[in-house]
């Protein structure tokens, strides 16, 4: 499909090791001047769903300084452009939560926010896992939680997770559940 938009003019506002910020002149699809802000991601972000064999699963409880209060979510994180996202993902998991996992099946990929931001999401259910200590970054301080994912479903379902990654992952990784797919 043809891009309506024309861009006049692009300038970088901001950058720092993770996102950097360009604001570009543009003609709008309605055919006048306006500007539009892009955030572009440095990563791409990874969920994990690891499942063990009675379909248990893990959360992850941080507080979240851009929301100013605390969330569950599935394990997650990123990893540079360059790098396989399956290998961030595998990293991801073992330092939040002490979890490695033998089998891996990409379930989804989605854009993020893509009316502000450029950012990508992948997500992976985890099986045949083993456990070890978590090892989370200083800037971290995470609670884990063990539930079947039935609760964590009904979490989602409920509002209690709010992660617009973590209620992707969940909502696929049911469908594919109820399918006998995973």
């Amino acid at each position: 499909m043809k891009n309506p938009w024309t861009t006049k003019s692009s300038k970088k506002i901001y950058e720092n090791p993770w996102i950097e910020l360009t604001e570009h002149d543009v003609i709008h699809p309605g055919g006048k001047d306006g500007i539009y802000g892009l955030v572009h991601f440095k990563s791409i972000a990874t969920g994990i769903i690891p499942l063990d064999k009675d379909y248990n699963t893990w959360l992850v409880g941080q507080y979240r300084y851009t929301l100013n209060r605390y969330s569950w979510e599935i394990p997650e994180g990123g990893g540079s452009l360059d790098i396989d996202p399956l290998l961030s993902a595998k990293r991801e998991l073992r330092e939040e939560t002490g979890i490695e996992a033998n089998a891996w099946t990409e379930i989804l990929r989605c854009d993020l926010s893509n009316s502000v931001t450029d950012e990508e999401g992948v997500v992976y259910v985890a099986k045949d896992l083993e456990f070890f200590e978590a090892e989370p970054d200083e800037d971290e301080e995470l609670k884990i939680k063990k539930l079947p994912f039935s609760k964590v479903f009904e979490m989602a379902m409920n509002g209690e997770i709010s992660d617009g990654l973590a209620l992707s992952a969940i909502f696929k990784a049911q469908h594919l559940i109820l399918q006998g797919k995973i």
